[in-house]
């Protein structure tokens, strides 16, 4: 794929994120909450940490095994939150991860987000598994996985340290034929 892909939603595009998204980025990413509920983004968020996130995520577009989308509202065409998936080519399989900024969470943007990932994955990737996890702490983001069709595959007791604390991690696998409908 020689240009960057944008998935259009009902109510979202899922963009490159580009350097004037940086100062959202940062706004909404320096948040403890966002912090304390996914496994790395770090607390505080710095600019220097946003320019990170951009430059991993052309790199990994560049060599083919990343794919980081902006998710932003189409009304306004600004961003909300963050979602991507790693490849590994060698098994077919990707691993989904997003953050919906604060403001905008409980509005089912990261499900509607997930299930368009879910589906560039397998219609134009070739894909045949996507795999993703949440921190125990963190049902909201389970719910999100269950309602894009993701099946709880298992839970690692004690697997992520964060906040000088041990936290469970809940894993979601979903194949091409479980999500064949």
């Amino acid at each position: 794929m020689k240009n960057f892909p944008k998935i259009e939603t009902e109510r979202l595009f899922l963009t490159e994120l580009k350097a004037k998204d940086i100062s959202d980025i940062v706004k909404y990413a320096s948040n403890k909450n966002i912090s304390d509920f996914t496994q790395n983004i770090p607390f505080p968020y710095s600019e220097k940490d946003a320019i990170f996130w951009i430059n991993m995520a052309n790199q990994g577009f560049e060599n083919g095994n990343q794919y980081t989308f902006a998710i932003r509202l189409k009304e306004k065409d600004n961003f909300i939150g963050g979602i991507g998936i790693k490849i590994e080519r060698k098994n077919n399989r990707a691993e989904i991860g997003y953050w919906i900024a604060e403001p905008f969470s409980g509005n089912g943007y990261a499900t509607e987000a997930t299930k368009a990932i879910l589906k560039f994955g397998f219609d134009n990737l070739n894909l045949n598994k996507f795999t993703s996890s949440h921190l125990a702490n963190n049902p909201a983001s389970g719910q999100v996985l269950k309602n894009s069709g993701m099946k709880k595959e298992g839970e690692l007791k004690e697997h992520i340290f964060k906040n000088s604390k041990y936290i469970d991690l809940i894993l979601f696998g979903l194949t091409k034929k479980q999500n064949v409908k």
